[in-house]
């Protein structure tokens, strides 16, 4: 089985579709220290402020809690996630039975940080609702951006 690499970079979001799934993807280098973009991913009252593509998160981030997220892409919906993985300034990973979405922290050094977001969504029911899940390349592209202007933001009044 041959395996699809995402090259979504500087802030472009790529998504490959398949018949039992979909994954889109997004990176974009940040001029702040891990702690700052760990913080602003980890304060659930905070997205808001931020970030335009998420109305609300209700609950603690943090390893196996549970969260209710409201996201512009389908407002009267609420996902009720859990977090998966937390590996506090490297990986956070939430989802739910349909899929997973994984935010990642690579420092290069003195550098910027490398922040990429990944999700995954499928299973063997996909296909029957899957022209009914909007594209979210833009709602990534708009994530990242927001994340990386306000840690940089931070960053510069330290």
């Amino acid at each position: 089985m041959a395996t699809t690499t995402l090259t979504a970079q500087n802030g472009k979001a790529a998504t490959v579709r398949k018949t039992f799934s979909r994954q889109t993807s997004v990176s974009t280098e940040i001029n702040a220290d891990s702690s700052i973009i760990w913080a602003l991913l980890t304060d659930a009252a905070g997205y808001p402020r931020w970030n335009n593509t998420v109305i609300a998160i209700d609950g603690n981030i943090s390893a196996g809690e549970n969260i209710k997220l409201k996201s512009t892409l389908d407002p009267k919906r609420t996902f009720k996630l859990r977090v998966k993985k937390f590996d506090p300034e490297h990986k956070l990973v939430w989802g739910d039975a349909m899929g997973n979405r994984v935010y990642t922290l690579m420092e290069n050094g003195n550098g910027p940080v490398l922040f990429s977001m990944t999700e995954k969504i499928g299973g063997p029911l996909f296909p029957l609702f899957a022209k009914m899940i909007p594209s979210f390349d833009n709602s990534f592209e708009q994530f990242a951006a927001g994340l990386k202007k306000e840690a940089e933001n931070i960053m510069n009044t330290k």
